[in-house]
């Protein structure tokens, strides 16, 4: 039993995940306006978070810019805080 724990495995080598490209540099989008809920409603969760960039594949840029239209959103009451 002593002997199993010293030996490691290799682990089976796949293809790397592609890295997700960002939905506004594609579209072109400068501008990530708040007034635009249902594309904003695309990168909260079901409880209200705002998804992280690993998950939607957005550009540091879009990101911040995202999270800012988010919380702009939510002060207005067009997006809820959190989802009952």
């Amino acid at each position: 039993m002593s002997e199993d724990r010293g030996e490691k495995r290799p682990r089976p080598r796949g293809r790397k995940p592609r890295r997700k490209v960002c939905d506004f540099c594609v579209s072109k989008i400068e501008y990530i306006d708040y007034k635009d809920v249902n594309r904003l409603r695309r990168y909260i969760n079901e409880r209200g978070k705002i998804l992280p960039r690993r998950m939607t594949g957005n550009c540091a840029k879009h990101q911040r810019q995202l999270g800012e239209a988010i919380k702009r959103a939510r002060a207005i009451a067009l997006l809820p805080y959190t989802v009952d």
